[in-house]
């Protein structure tokens, strides 16, 4: 910590947003790291923040390392003490606040003006020390002073130092991909969608994006994973349906009345799925890393994230621009994937030129084509008139950061039953001409599919 001039402070932001400054230095580490460069807690008008913050810089400045929700409740119960009674009480009343809550909402915006605000009062400082210098012609010392005031609160991960970090490199290998639950499109993306990598679904409208994330997730769930499904379209217990229907192989149909055999199916899953819904544009990346921030809290860690999807998400800021928003949201999308380590899904709708397409390229992809040069993985699922009733459809792999791309399979998909896998090549619906005949052809070819 820093002492500049404590005639500045946060009070042109106002109380919510210094509680914020708190709240993400205690949530945030990075962030934690970045502003006690430059940080003043005389910054903060508050009592409390001011003991709050400090108390926080005081545990790392110790043990070197952050406090965790029990140890920060310990130190707020034993390390008061001191101050007086009413103020301690304000302390651990804003912390009770902030440890129930649902984040900070607008993250980015209050970290990027608070350190710019902090930056500014170290420059202000060192450029006040530089004057003093002056007398002395000590202008060595002066542009040391200034260099040191720069580079305070920015960034401190140095990056990656090629030979000693190499191990890491070796222990980075693994991808830990997840399953999509289709052998052959595992193999060529190398057994999955892996750690922080962002995949995405094309598909127009009411040709089954939904349903595709539904089965990558239930895929993983039967893999023993945790699993978090946003849905920002539909109501959580619709989509819960969905994954009763889609674990169970009872059709939506049959849903209500076949109950106990459902019930019992879900039993014995060894992994777990949390739906969390959203109304559509209410909820930005940053409103997903909140909620997974407070899941980690209660011990929750996702393996997996679907975002059903992407495009009804808010954006980051409103530019009037949606092809600008969109693509910043599939960068955040890809930055949050990175964040945690962990694979996120997601769909994105097609233009007019893929509602009927044979097979559907990035081309078709809605609104921002550029919207999907963050992803690793990409591809469509492409149905038309004639496909639905003939429950088939093609999936094209249009992108593949990990092997191959441009490769067309033929694809069952059954939407009262929620099912969708990937034929054999000998299993071609092209060689079948009647839609009748076919429907019933796939069905079996699906049975005996999984069956082997």
């Amino acid at each position: 910590m820093n002492n500049f001039n404590r005639n500045e402070t946060f009070s042109k932001f106002g109380k919510r947003f210094q509680e914020n400054i708190c709240q993400l230095m205690l949530e945030d580490r990075p962030f934690f790291d970045q502003i006690t460069e430059v940080l003043d807690i005389n910054f903060f008008e508050k009592k409390y923040l001011q003991i709050f913050s400090q108390t926080l810089i005081n545990y790392r400045d110790k043990y070197s390392q952050h406090p965790n929700a029990e140890v920060m409740m310990a130190l707020l119960r034993t390390e008061l003490n001191h101050h007086d009674k009413a103020v301690a009480q304000q302390v651990r009343e804003f912390y009770a606040r902030i440890h129930t809550s649902d984040g900070v909402e607008e993250a980015l915006y209050v970290k990027d003006q608070a350190i710019d605000f902090c930056r500014k009062q170290a420059l202000k400082a060192a450029m006040i020390q530089s004057s003093k210098l002056l007398s002395s012609s000590s202008f060595d010392e002066i542009e040391k002073v200034i260099k040191e005031a720069l580079v305070l609160g920015t960034d401190n991960n140095f990056g990656h130092d090629f030979h000693r970090d190499c191990l890491r490199r070796f222990e980075l290998i693994s991808r830990n991909p997840i399953t999509t639950g289709w052998s052959r499109m595992d193999e060529i993306c190398k057994g999955g969608l892996g750690s922080s990598e962002l995949g995405v679904v094309i598909a127009p409208t009411g040709s089954g994006k939904s349903m595709v994330l539904v089965h990558l997730a239930t895929r993983a769930i039967l893999e023993g994973k945790t699993v978090v499904y946003y849905t920002l379209e539909l109501k959580d217990t619709v989509v819960g349906q969905r994954f009763d229907c889609c674990i169970s192989g009872v059709p939506l149909g049959d849903h209500r009345m076949r109950k106990e055999e459902i019930l019992k199916k879900i039993e014995d899953i060894d992994g777990s799925l949390i739906i969390k819904e959203y109304p559509t544009k209410s909820a930005s990346v940053q409103t997903l890393k909140n909620h997974i921030e407070k899941l980690r809290k209660r011990g929750i860690e996702p393996d997996l994230i679907l975002v059903d999807y992407a495009d009804l998400l808010r954006p980051v800021r409103s530019t009037g621009e949606k092809r600008h928003e969109l693509e910043e949201t599939y960068e955040g999308l890809r930055g949050l994937a990175q964040t945690y380590e962990i694979p996120i899904w997601t769909a994105s709708q097609t233009n007019r030129g893929g509602l009927n397409a044979e097979v559907i390229t990035m081309e078709a992809i809605s609104e921002a084509f550029n919207k999907c040069f963050v992803a690793d993985f990409i591809f469509s699922l492409s149905r038309t008139v004639q496909d639905k009733q003939a429950n088939k459809g093609r999936m094209f792999i249009a992108k593949n950061r990990n092997g191959p791309d441009g490769i067309v399979f033929d694809a069952f998909v059954d939407w009262s039953e929620v099912k969708i896998d990937i034929l054999d090549r000998d299993e071609s619906v092209e060689k079948i001409q009647s839609l009748t005949d076919a429907k019933d052809m796939l069905r079996k070819k699906y049975s005996e599919h999984k069956a082997k």
